[in-house]
């Protein structure tokens, strides 16, 4: 990337940083001869109080952001409207440090009941949740995006072996409440039945709107589940705003919700395709015709997000566990697999696979419904670089459950059992994360691989290629994880292949516990894991563990190569 595309990105970030708290709720767009057209305050104005609410979106991709500052400021100015539920699937909050995203509605009395897979994001919600004056409802993403779907089709609940073994199963876990006492899962023979209040509103982010109304998804960063909220809302006798950039000719593509499907079109030039980007001025690298290459993609977002302070600065330990990760990647996936990648650790593996010129023999994915191309990392997870096809949340949930090869994701912890906690980041409500789609993934995929450090804030370098522990601390495999968010037990059940990669090496999931498979070099067994794991790992039977090549620790020489299918 040269120093003239860095300049324009930093012009643009600092312009965004400018201007991103300034939203009119008081512009008009109107037809006369369409009484769809609406300003957002009309349109607020017809959301009954103690609503449902759905809304779409991933990361910081897709906000309706006018739709919910008009929302508060109509609460604040008018009391109206109150009592709303919010059901949101992604985590598209802003963790309290930006305008516009769904935490404008994080108001005591304006919306009193959340439903969402991912919390963590929601700070404002949190907040309120732990004082006593939200209920927090907390269910797998893709199990919601099901949900969603089948109240289009007049479906109130669904069975799924999703969850078993987990927290969300009742029998192990506190269930769907974070707070709050109200259960929407309960236990049905071997499987569990899970529910969603009935949505009568649905809120979405298009690019565009003919004059007749019709709704266009030209050149947005993600779908999402923008059509199954408005089918919901629409089945459920309730209301659907389009909140869009621009109006455009009739036949300017593919429709992709017909005008009798809306009951109001909210017209706002600022409306955004992503974090910080307008859809009138979108980033092709976001859409299906993209004019800039992975690499420069990937690049570009990198420096903004570091500019931001979104993603973590990686050390050069981080960066080992990393290519550690994607060389037993490389060793168990073959080409042609469909992928899902998780954020933190997880996008520094998708990196290097793409690196390594990878990404084009694998197909990754997110959740959203973005697929091919590259992950987009930090607060544009969920949209894609150089995506090859977009489809709903839920029709990629489904492609999911029957054929996802492979799963990169992090962890909090884990334990001898081989169950993993992503969910619950220590005690209280303030804190919780959420499993997000994680439940959904790890569950279905054929080969999981979780990656973390071995230690929490522990001190690590790498000196002439060997790993050099500084200063020890508690390690994150434990006796029993505080909360279980992936089940070790029922994997092996399923017969399904998980790793465990850390710092100090990679560990894998048997009948016989977690067996130390790879060691890093540097590391001694017996003092740096056995004795600080409290012997809670097994070693292979032959007594020899195989040392990582030392490529893996100091980049140099470094390659991968994907097994053929």
């Amino acid at each position: 990337m040269n120093m003239r595309t860095r300049a324009k990105l930093l012009f643009h970030i600092i312009r965004w940083l400018a201007t991103r708290n300034i939203w009119d709720t008081h512009y008009r767009y109107t037809l006369p001869d369409n009484p769809k057209f609406m300003g957002p305050r009309e349109a607020v104005e017809n959301i009954p109080d103690g609503s449902v609410v759905a809304f779409s979106g991933l990361g910081g991709n897709q906000w309706a952001s006018i739709m919910y500052r008009t929302m508060r400021t109509l609460f604040e100015e008018t009391g109206n409207p109150k009592d709303i539920s919010v059901i949101v699937i992604g985590g598209n909050g802003s963790r309290g440090r930006a305008p516009g995203s769904i935490e404008e509605l994080g108001v005591e009395g304006l919306c009193t009941r959340f439903f969402s897979g991912h919390m963590e994001t929601f700070k404002a919600m949190l907040k309120l949740g732990a004082a006593g004056k939200m209920e927090l409802q907390c269910l797998p993403q893709g199990i919601m995006a099901f949900l969603i779907e089948a109240q289009g089709r007049g479906e109130k609940s669904i069975l799924s072996k999703t969850g078993i073994g987990t927290f969300m199963d009742p029998r192990v876990g506190t269930g769907s409440p974070l707070t709050g006492t109200d259960q929407w899962v309960t236990v049905e023979g071997d499987m569990l039945r899970y529910r969603l209040p009935d949505i009568n509103v649905a809120v979405f982010n298009a690019p565009a709107a003919d004059r007749k109304g019709n709704i266009y998804m030209k050149n947005c960063a993600m779908i999402a589940e923008s059509a199954e909220i408005a089918r919901a809302a629409r089945h459920n006798g309730g209301y659907v705003i389009a909140n869009v950039a621009q109006v455009v000719e009739e036949g300017y593509d593919e429709i992709f919700l017909a005008a009798d499907a809306v009951d109001a079109v909210v017209v706002y030039p600022r409306t955004q395709q992503a974090a910080a980007i307008e859809h009138r001025c979108f980033w092709p690298m976001f859409t299906l015709d993209s004019d800039v290459s992975r690499e420069e993609g990937s690049a570009r977002l990198k420096y903004i997000n570091r500019i931001l302070g979104i993603t973590p600065r990686r050390s050069v330990v981080d960066y080992a566990v990393a290519r550690l990760a994607a060389s037993v990647f490389s060793e168990h996936v073959s080409t042609g697999s469909f992928v899902n990648v998780g954020i933190g650790l997880p996008e520094e593996v998708c990196r290097l696979l793409s690196d390594a010129g990878l990404s084009n023999s694998i197909r990754f994915f997110s959740e959203s419904g973005v697929m091919g191309g590259l992950p987009a990392p930090g607060v544009w997870f969920g949209a894609g670089v150089c995506p090859e096809e977009m489809i709903t949340s839920a029709q990629v949930f489904h492609k999911c459950y029957e054929n996802l090869d492979a799963s990169i994701l992090g962890m909090l912890e884990f334990d001898i059992s081989g169950n993993v906690n992503v969910s619950k980041r220590g005690e209280g409500v303030v804190d919780y994360v959420g499993p997000g789609g994680f439940i959904d993934f790890s569950s279905t995929a054929r080969n999981v691989f979780f990656i973390c450090s071995w230690m929490v804030h522990g001190g690590m370098d790498i000196e002439d290629g060997r790993l050099k522990i500084l200063k020890q601390n508690r390690v994150k495999l434990v006796e029993h994880v505080s909360e279980i968010t992936f089940n070790g037990k029922c994997a092996l059940e399923r017969n399904q292949n998980v790793f465990y990669i850390t710092n100090v090496g990679v560990f894998k999931l048997t009948e016989r516990g977690l067996e130390l498979i790879r060691v890093v070099p540097g590391v001694d067994i017996r003092r740096d894991i056995l004795e600080a794991s409290h012997n809670a790992v097994v070693l292979p039977r032959s007594g020899d563990v195989t040392e990582a090549d030392i490529s893996v620790m100091t980049g140099e020489n470094f390659n991968l190569e994907l097994q053929q299918s």
